[in-house]
């Protein structure tokens, strides 16, 4: 049988069920105020925590970066595209988060999959946050090694799951996200090391949404907590969100970054990413430091905001991240509400399965330190209005 003669099908169930996905167009930079398919809205979906993807450091950075290295790279890391931008990038990474030594991956998803293909194998053991973003989940599939979810942050459940193997003598990893990309909640850290060493485990953390916004100069999550790397010995985060760039990298001792250059295959076999966007990033890690202003303007809205929220009766999650979802449960619900507001001239993008578990949709909406008071103010007025019943 033709798979590809079961879609038509598969696409008309999507849309009965409220699941089919499209693509709004952008003209124009990444801010609060754009014009989104041909008309101006004010956008809370974005993942530019700090306001950084237009700040006019960066930008100059960029294009001094093209001036100097070109728009490509031209090939992979280890062939001849890894660039003196490359290099320092990784130098500045591995400083800021007090870490030996940093490697370079075109994007978050190629990081998770490059690190879990690496370090599992066959008769290896994962165990996984159920709310773990889609590309550790799949990593672990590519790894083919046994993985296992427990309860989001039960840790009760966790350890149960532990205690059913025999982990001193079987290479096992615990992986959680930093923050919960979905929910803006933070993994209990501390206690998940704990944990590992308890099991004589490694904990991997993705830390995609906790860096530049949590921890002292931005460095995340894994730092806000004080862990070490001997407790934390991996560690991955994107420079596509709150430093408004793009890539990701992975952080950790001299010998897993050696290990990681020789054996991850979405590392090695991948084009490097151009050295214009590395020597942005590296003005990105400056303003982390230079202007801190940034992430305390960005607290401060996300306290604003859940005040004024919670004024309204809307339900909101236990999130002090610029995460801050409104469950309303069926997808159709949220579909309704994210157009509502749309038409009012404000994106907030709707969540649904698969995404989130079942009954679960939601409208997630992003905070940024570009956004203004008013602009909360704005979305409040209209969240009020929601036609929720």
């Amino acid at each position: 049988m033709n798979p590809l003669e079961q879609i038509p099908a598969l696409l008309a169930r999507r849309q009965v069920q409220g699941l089919y996905r499209q693509r709004r167009v952008l003209d124009g930079a990444q801010q609060p105020e754009q014009i989104i398919d041909g008309k101006p809205a004010l956008a809370f979906c974005a993942n530019d925590y700090l306001g950084l993807a237009q700040h006019p450091k960066v930008r100059a950075a960029f294009v001094e970066g093209i001036q100097r290295y070109g728009v490509g790279s031209g090939a992979a890391h280890l062939v001849n595209g890894h660039s003196q931008a490359h290099h320092a990038l990784e130098q500045a990474l591995a400083r800021l988060l007090q870490r030996p030594a940093a490697l370079l991956f075109s994007s978050g998803y190629l990081a998770n999959l490059g690190v879990l293909q690496a370090l599992m194998t066959q008769g290896g053991l994962i165990l996984q946050d159920r709310l773990n973003h889609a590309s550790l989940l799949d990593g672990a599939r590519l790894s083919r090694a046994r993985w296992l979810r427990y309860r989001h942050r039960d840790l009760a459940h966790l350890q149960r799951r532990l205690s059913q193997h025999d982990t001193a003598h079987t290479p096992t990893l615990i992986i959680s996200d930093g923050v919960f990309s979905m929910d803006g909640d933070i993994a209990p850290l501390p206690q998940l090391a704990q944990i590992a060493q308890q099991h004589q485990a490694a904990l991997v953390v993705d830390d995609a949404h906790g860096i530049g916004v949590l921890g002292p100069d931005g460095a995340g999550t894994v730092a806000q907590y004080g862990l070490r790397e001997d407790e934390v010995p991996v560690l991955i985060g994107t420079l596509g969100k709150a430093l408004g760039t793009a890539g990701a990298f992975v952080a950790g001792s001299e010998a897993l970054i050696a290990y990681l250059m020789q054996t991850a295959r979405s590392y090695i076999y991948t084009t490097a990413s151009p050295p214009a966007l590395a020597h942005a990033t590296l003005t990105s890690l400056q303003l982390l430091q230079e202007e801190p202003w940034r992430r305390t303007h960005l607290h401060e809205l996300i306290q604003y905001f859940r005040g004024k929220a919670q004024a309204l009766g809307l339900t909101l999650l236990d999130s002090h991240t610029p995460i801050q979802p409104i469950i309303l449960g069926e997808s159709e619900k949220a579909l309704q509400c994210s157009a509502y507001l749309l038409e009012n001239g404000l994106l907030v993008p709707a969540i649904r399965p698969p995404t989130v578990p079942a009954g679960s949709a939601r409208l997630r909406i992003t905070l940024s330190a570009a956004h203004e008071q008013a602009h909360v103010d704005h979305l409040l007025a209209a969240l009020a209005r929601l036609p929720l019943e």
